[in-house]
C-alpha cells in the first residue's frame, strides 16, 4: 500500500455504514504513510496532529477501535505496555510473524508463513482448519548481539 491507496480503506468504511470524514481521512493517510511500522495510538496521534492540529487524541483512539473492529488494522501487543497497530494488507490471508528484541525493543517482520506445514498437520491430525495465527519471537536482534 502506498500513500495514495486509502481508497480500499475508504470503500470498506462506507460498505460497513460508516462515514469517511476528514478526520478519518487524515488518520488513514497517516497510517498508510506508516505502512510497515507498528505505531501506537499516541505515536499516530502525534504524527496526525503535526499536520492536523484540530484532531484530538480521543478521535484517534475511537478511529483505531473502529478500524480494528472492521479488521482494517491488526492490533498488536508486544508486551511493552502499548497497543500497536499495522494496516491489514488487502490480500493477506495470514498475519506475518514478528521478531522482537528484548534489549532495544526493535520489531522486525518475517513475511514468510513459517507455519504452513504445522497448519496442514493440525488439519490432518485434528480436523481443525487454522484460519489465522499470531506468532511473536523474542530474543536479541543482530545489532544487540554484536
Amino acid at each position: 500500500m502506498n500513500t495514495g491507496d486509502n481508497g480500499f480503506l475508504k470503500e470498506k468504511l462506507r460498505e460497513c455504514g460508516y462515514k469517511f470524514t476528514g478526520q478519518r481521512a487524515a488518520i488513514l493517510d497517516t497510517l498508510v504513510q506508516c505502512s510497515g511500522q507498528h505505531v501506537s495510538t499516541e505515536e499516530l496521534f502525534n504524527l496526525v496532529k503535526a499536520k492536523h492540529p484540530e484532531i484530538g487524541l480521543a478521535t484517534v483512539y475511537r478511529t483505531m477501535i473502529l478500524l480494528d473492529k472492521l479488521n482494517l488494522v491488526h492490533k498488536l501487543d508486544f508486551d511493552d505496555g502499548f497497543s500497536r497497530y499495522e494496516l491489514v494488507k488487502p490480500n493477506e490471508d495470514h498475519r506475518h510473524h514478528h521478531l522482537i528484541c528484548n534489549t532495544c525493543g526493535c520489531v522486525s517482520e518475517v513475511e514468510e508463513d513459517l507455519l504452513d506445514n504445522l497448519e496442514e498437520e493440525i488439519l490432518r491430525k485434528n480436523g481443525f482448519l487454522v484460519k489465522d495465527h499470531r506468532v511473536q519471537f523474542y530474543g536479541l536482534c543482530k545489532k544487540c548481539r554484536e
